[in-house]
């Protein structure tokens, strides 16, 4: 497969690397800021072209990938949609659901693929968890946590746009938490209804949320907790917790580190004490489930089928995410629509 890359931050060697270790070539880049995407291009290969419409109707790309703030997801898409190229974006989808709706719809009735990068799901302990919830080895599940306790410097929102509304979308939990969000959902299923506290700016200068709270209760009447920060020094490795009525399973950062489970048949699972977090270093993060989203992604594309994290699935995680905000700030409990089809 031929990868086009918009945007050329950090993120986007993490998916280089990863396209490289899967046999994916990336042909074209381009970035804003010119200086920046030539490096890019020079370390990997690759041609730089100036602008994202001609690197979206590129004729040696077969999808593209933006790895771009997320307020610009839309203008990509609708090139690739006139060109009839599949097109993958960063998590979040969008900083609003109308875009994300707007993006779904396009890339549909287009007939390109939309797939949302969301690389937790590949990991060895959400798969294994997944299988494991299904066959009914932790019973029913009646309750389903994620604390993302984390730390991010003062450097790192250096720059106006890190932690905005109008660029991010908002702070901890849309850009960090988005990832257990999409888990949870994926495990467990969709939240009926939530309410949640927020605190702005707690100890960064920005605009958005560093420390968040939610109380949720998910429609198969399991209730749970997401706790999202990037406050807390030094940073914390993140948890999801399942509880259901035969035990619990921990998921610590990448790896499943507790699997206490009454009665317990099945495949072995995969408890391991060594885990990877992004807890204190945004880059400290694995290549194996990109590597697999993305091979994924290709086989969606030559198959036709459904990605496995579509654009629906990445809407659904951004809903929940804005119904954390609007009962943060209306003081409000919210009821969700889950309506992403």
């Amino acid at each position: 497969m031929r990868v086009g890359i918009i945007g050329t931050g950090a993120i986007s060697h993490k998916h280089a690397q990863a396209y490289k270790n899967i046999g994916y070539t990336i042909t074209v880049c381009t970035d804003v800021y010119e200086p920046a995407g030539r490096k890019f291009a020079e370390q990997y290969g690759c041609t730089f072209v100036s602008t994202y419409e001609e690197l979206c109707r590129h004729p040696e790309v077969d999808f593209v990938d933006v790895c771009t703030f997320p307020d610009f997801r839309l203008q990509p898409l609708e090139i690739c949609a006139e060109a009839k190229k599949h097109i993958q974006v960063q998590k979040p989808i969008s900083t609003n659901l109308e875009t994300a709706r707007k993006m779904i719809n396009t890339a549909k009735n287009a007939g390109i693929q939309l797939g949302v990068v969301s690389q937790h799901r590949f990991d060895d302990s959400s798969q294994f968890l997944s299988k494991a919830i299904g066959a009914g080895r932790l019973g029913k599940i009646l309750q389903a946590d994620a604390y993302v306790k984390w730390y991010r410097s003062a450097e790192y929102y250096s720059r106006p746009i890190k932690g905005s509304w109008q660029t991010e979308g908002g702070g901890a939990m849309i850009n960090q938490a988005i990832h257990q969000v999409d888990v949870l959902l994926w495990l467990v299923g969709p939240v009926k209804e939530l309410f949640a506290y927020w605190q702005l700016g707690a100890l960064h200068k920005i605009e958005s949320e560093d420390v968040v709270n939610a109380l949720m209760r998910y429609e198969n009447g399991a209730t749970g907790v997401i706790q999202a920060s990037t406050a807390f020094w030094p940073g914390y490795t993140e948890r999801l917790e399942i509880h259901g009525t035969k035990g619990t399973a921990v998921i610590s950062g990448d790896k499943l580190t507790t699997w206490d489970v009454q009665d317990d048949s099945g495949d072995p699972a995969p408890v391991e004490k060594e885990v990877m977090s992004g807890s204190s270093d945004p880059m400290a993060i694995s290549l194996t489930p990109f590597e697999r989203q993305f091979r994924s992604f290709g086989e969606a594309i030559q198959t036709g089928t459904k990605p496995f994290i579509s654009g629906e699935d990445g809407y659904r995680a951004l809903e929940l995410v804005l119904s954390v905000y609007k009962s943060s700030r209306e003081g409000q409990k919210v009821t969700l629509d889950n309506k992403a089809n």
